[in-house]
């Protein structure tokens, strides 16, 4: 639990440049609060103390804003940025170095049984907002939209925008810090704009047309 709480620390350090000291990150920082919470939780819910689990599961949801149920796996080096309004279900599995924004939903999509929350692999960042729902699987360094709804598996290295998501962005270049080591991409205010890119789209066919057109008078004129 030490272990895992000096690791947690020390991922608000590499990824919020707002973070100061550890003294503010023990005492200031919600996700922080509520992944420790959820470790005991899950704790007690893996020995099917199940009241004694969804109380304490309770009682982070009252102190934090962030919902995740006790039965959700969840993986080292998580960060949740400032958190306010994420919910994780009970099935969901969260990786290695994820990172949630305020907002964040993975949750089912209906009243079916068994695994029916998603499973979000390594170093994926899902923005503000976004929704991921089902027994679905978000692939390794995958980044998803602020706002997207996302209903389908995303493949490994991928940016997924837009309701419901659509793959944007495929086997992109993977960054590298200077030790070559893989970092997580975090300009989530960066991504494609998939409609704008279709009135691009239509804006260059409505020209075609419009030359096409004038060239065609001009043959009927001679």
């Amino acid at each position: 639990m030490l272990r895992q709480i000096k690791r947690d620390i020390e991922v608000i350090f590499e990824r919020d440049p707002a973070a100061r000291s550890v003294l503010e990150i023990i005492f200031t920082y919600p996700g922080l609060h509520a992944l420790i919470l959820h470790r005991i939780a899950h704790w007690f819910f893996k020995r099917r103390w199940f009241f004694v689990a969804r109380l304490i599961s309770q009682f982070s949801r009252w102190l934090t804003g962030i919902e995740i149920h006790p039965g959700a796996k969840i993986g080292e080096g998580v960060f949740i940025d400032h958190g306010m309004g994420v919910v994780i279900g009970e099935t969901a599995e969260v990786g290695n170095n994820v990172t949630l924004y305020q907002g964040v939903t993975l949750g089912g999509t209906g009243k079916e049984k068994g695994k029916r929350h998603p499973t979000v692999k390594d170093n994926v960042v899902i923005s503000t907002g976004a929704k991921v729902l089902g027994s679905i699987t978000i692939g390794n360094n995958v980044k998803i939209g602020a706002g997207s709804v996302v209903l389908r598996d995303v493949p490994d290295n991928c940016t997924v925008v837009g309701i419901p998501g659509k793959i944007v962005v495929k086997n992109g270049r993977k960054i590298a810090d200077a030790d070559g080591v893989d970092a997580i991409d975090l300009r989530h205010d960066q991504l494609p704009d998939p409609v704008a890119e279709m009135m691009l789209c239509l804006q260059r066919k409505i020209e075609r047309l419009e030359r096409r057109i004038i060239e065609l008078e001009v043959k009927k004129d001679d």
